[in-house]
């Protein structure tokens, strides 16, 4: 056992979390779980297994990982999605690591599927993120989606050997589901530190998107799912400015954040249930 933390948020993840924890349980004994209301056996496969399962409101996905952070025993976190799987070759980089200098963050290489197909092409097949760090230096900023990590100045980084498994979608009905809620809460953030929907946003930057993910990072490559993947960041592109202009044209901002917040809440509770 290694002393690091693992922290999963979860709403409705029985499908996946069970095959995630099996991989963590080799290298950690503290593996926290913030649960924000599952209905299915989510609550049931996480206790059974051992973990600390902690059931709060949602107030945002880094708010979320935060309050699992707060809750951890050790210092170094490993953060991770439910529908994120280690590899071995990672929980064996994992394994060897001193974890003895705060100042250093850990990139985890990331591979993606589409339903039950790698992606190796496009922007999902270059995909990378730190997930490894210690808490009393890094938390997750609070945005209402897109949450990133606030890293201190002086950080190094260093690349893990190994993948998470990313299972993302699991067809193009979720994918579109999930690309018009986080479009809206895209377009909340932007009415939030005051970016405007431009003619560029809204009409060059999709096709700009479309042409970076579909042809100049070779999507194409991975056949249909490339085309849909592509096609979806193209519509992300456009609906996040779309809504962001309707948004700027309501009495008040605080309208557009409750309506985005209920959509959220909403999607949560269905997305893995379809």
């Amino acid at each position: 056992m290694v002393p690091v933390s693992v922290v999963i948020i979860t709403k409705n993840e029985a499908e996946m979390i069970s095959r995630s924890i099996t991989m963590l349980k080799q290298i950690t004994d503290d593996i926290i779980v913030v649960d924000n209301g599952s209905t299915d056996q989510t609550l049931n496969i996480t206790t059974e297994n051992g973990c600390r399962v902690y059931q709060k409101n949602w107030d945002g996905y880094g708010a979320n990982k935060n309050k699992g952070i707060a809750l951890a025993r050790y210092n170094w976190i490993l953060s991770i999605d439910a529908d994120e799987i280690p590899d071995s070759a990672l929980l064996t980089s994992i394994t060897a690591l001193k974890l003895d200098d705060s100042n250093t963050v850990y990139d985890i290489p990331f591979k993606a599927y589409y339903g039950s197909k790698p992606i190796n092409y496009g922007n999902w097949g270059r995909d990378h993120h730190i997930r490894l760090f210690n808490r009393t230096r890094v938390q997750w900023s609070e945005p209402p989606v897109h949450e990133t990590l606030i890293l201190p100045q002086n950080v190094t980084v260093k690349k893990l050997n190994g993948h998470l498994h990313h299972y993302s979608v699991k067809n193009l009905q979720e994918h579109e589901a999930k690309t018009i809620l986080y479009a809206q809460l895209s377009a909340l953030k932007y009415l939030q530190i005051g970016k405007k929907a431009s003619f560029i946003k809204l009409y060059i930057s999709p096709v700009f998107h479309f042409a970076k993910t579909y042809i100049f990072l070779l999507g194409f490559l991975d056949g249909k799912e490339g085309w849909n993947i592509a096609r979806m960041a193209l519509k992300n592109t456009w609906l996040k400015y779309y809504y962001l202009s309707k948004a700027q044209q309501m009495p008040t901002q605080q309208s557009y954040s409750n309506e985005v917040s209920m959509m959220a809440y909403e999607f949560k509770a269905d997305a893995h249930t379809k």
